[in-house]
């Protein structure tokens, strides 16, 4: 072979693995929006654990661009409308239904897939669970539609109450709604509902130190990504005023509350990382039905009720899913 033509032979199997690289598709990005912070996120892990399921793992074989409201609800269009301008190939919009409906405003395009407590029709995410609209589905703990139930272990753990307080965010978009629904369900028990706001972690102290005064026997803490992210405070001033509370998430009684009652959070952020891996390989939103809950899970802390004076039922341990001693 002659010297000039070996050169170009060299110089022609230099560029192959540049050609190739040229030739490999982009990395799919993931546009991760949520109401709450990264320190109050409980399903980021399990979010990434279901990707992995369908064979995506971050850095891998996909980015992930994260978004947080921090508990600032009005700064979720903003946030949704930074997604779409960034042109990622999916978006994860979860913690309550505000993120799904933000980013549902900004987009039509990109396919969307929801993590809320709420119920997905009523809230306006979808128009059908079983055939959901065209780019949008997910995943529902229905969580707030559980606060009437949350209601009746605390009726049955304190019959003599007869003032329940309810702790809300007045910003969080749906609170009216929680409100309404929870004071029919008191007036169906013959209690006296009491509301209590704090959107801010400084009004805590002050909301807490005011129960006393209200006559307040026990107290409800509604859905919130901010009071998730403060529930060592929340915790900390039921038990500093000796008001029996319950929550949400088992994380409150984890955290020393007295009793939760809710769907497991971490597999219904598992279910939604499951649903982006499906739809990066191909399946539309539209034929893929919004989940629901199966399993409910009550914990209640012995520990906490022991030191509130209380007696928990033996009716109300034997339904305990966990019970923390």
């Amino acid at each position: 072979m002659k010297r000039r033509a070996f050169i170009t032979l060299l110089g022609g199997a230099a560029t192959w693995p540049l050609a190739a690289r040229a030739q490999q598709p982009a990395m799919p990005v993931i546009g991760y929006l949520d109401a709450g912070s990264p320190s109050s996120n409980l399903g980021t892990a399990a979010f990434r654990r279901g990707l992995s399921e369908t064979g995506y793992v971050e850095g891998r074989d996909v980015a992930i661009e994260y978004r947080w409201a921090d508990g600032q609800y009005d700064r979720l269009s903003a946030l949704a409308a930074n997604l779409v301008r960034s042109q990622v190939t999916v978006i994860a919009a979860c913690s309550t239904s505000a993120p799904g409906l933000a980013a549902k405003a900004a987009t039509s395009a990109i396919p969307i897939v929801f993590q809320t407590d709420g119920d997905p029709v009523q809230d306006g995410l979808v128009t059908n669970m079983n055939r959901p609209d065209h780019n949008v589905t997910g995943v529902s703990r229905l969580s707030v539609t559980l606060a009437p139930k949350r209601l009746e272990f605390m009726r049955e753990l304190l019959p003599r109450a007869t003032v329940i307080g309810l702790l809300v965010n007045p910003t969080t978009p749906r609170s009216e709604l929680v409100f309404r629904q929870m004071e029919e369900s008191a007036g169906a028990l013959g209690l006296r509902l009491r509301v209590l706001k704090a959107s801010t972690k400084g009004e805590l102290d002050s909301v807490f130190a005011s129960l006393v005064q209200l006559g307040v026997g026990a107290l409800l803490v509604a859905q919130e990504p901010s009071y998730l992210r403060w529930r060592e405070q929340i915790t900390a001033l039921a038990a500093r005023h000796a008001i029996p509370a319950t929550y949400g998430q088992r994380e409150y009684p984890a955290a020393g509350g007295l009793m939760s009652y809710d769907a497991s959070v971490a597999d219904s952020f598992r279910q939604v990382g499951v649903y982006v891996g499906r739809i990066l390989r191909g399946e539309k939103p539209a034929d893929l039905p919004v989940l629901l809950p199966t399993k409910f899970e009550l914990v209640i802390n012995l520990r906490t009720a022991k030191m509130l004076g209380l007696e928990v039922p033996t009716t109300l341990l034997a339904r305990a899913d966990e019970v923390i001693e």
